[in-house]
């Protein structure tokens, strides 16, 4: 069973969805971190646990590892990464779920449902990093709301942050859906599971 889960594919695949994840967010430092104004297109590789169990860890590690440049310092490492966890296992079980199912109408629902989980979780947990535990409450003021308060300033963030990251994974993590789907359909090796089953020769018929 874990030959089958921990294969060098799978291993290999994860590191490279790390990898990728970190360099994204590298790459738009430091408008990468906050909640007005996140530029994280990394949160499109937010879409592949409905493909890849392994990028389940992969986001994880690799969320940790981006966040270790945050202004929001050990809240975001820990807080942050682990928003992204539970939403890469909720999409994860939405791909296993709807694994066989291959209609136009399944792949919008599978984008739609396991894009549903890392918005929402990021909208809402993040926030409370931002506001109450590094005290943050500059997005009333930037907004024009008027008086900071700590209400006005957790759900200034959360829709911020609903929009930005709704932007990410729909908007860039549809076409990567369709990319790997793609190259699934075509049996591209790195982007398949398993090996492929050799092609029976046909023995001509004897006369």
């Amino acid at each position: 069973m874990f030959k089958e889960i921990f294969t060098t594919k799978r291993i290999c695949r994860a590191g490279v969805i790390a990898a990728l994840y970190v360099a994204l967010c590298y790459a738009f430092m430091p408008v990468a971190y906050g909640g007005i104004l996140q530029i994280r297109p990394a949160e499109a590789l937010c879409i592949l646990p409905l493909f890849f169990p392994e990028a389940v860890p992969a986001l994880y590690i690799g969320c940790m590892l981006a966040n270790l440049t945050s202004p929001m310092l050990i809240y975001d490492v820990f807080i942050g990464s682990l928003a992204t966890l539970i939403a890469a296992m909720l999409t994860a079980i939405v791909g296993y779920l709807m694994r066989n199912k291959d209609s136009v109408g399944a792949h919008v629902a599978k984008i739609g449902i396991g894009g549903f989980f890392p918005v929402v979780a990021n909208a809402f947990i993040i926030p409370l990093v931002i506001v109450f535990l590094c005290g943050d409450l500059s997005a009333t003021e930037i907004l024009g709301w008027g008086e900071s308060t700590v209400t006005f300033a957790y759900w200034a963030n959360c829709i911020s942050l609903l929009i930005t990251e709704a932007v990410w994974v729909y908007a860039l993590g549809t076409p990567v859906y369709l990319f790997v789907l793609r190259m699934r359909k075509r049996g591209v090796s790195v982007f398949l599971d398993g090996k492929k089953k050799p092609t029976q020769k046909t023995q001509p018929k004897q006369a």
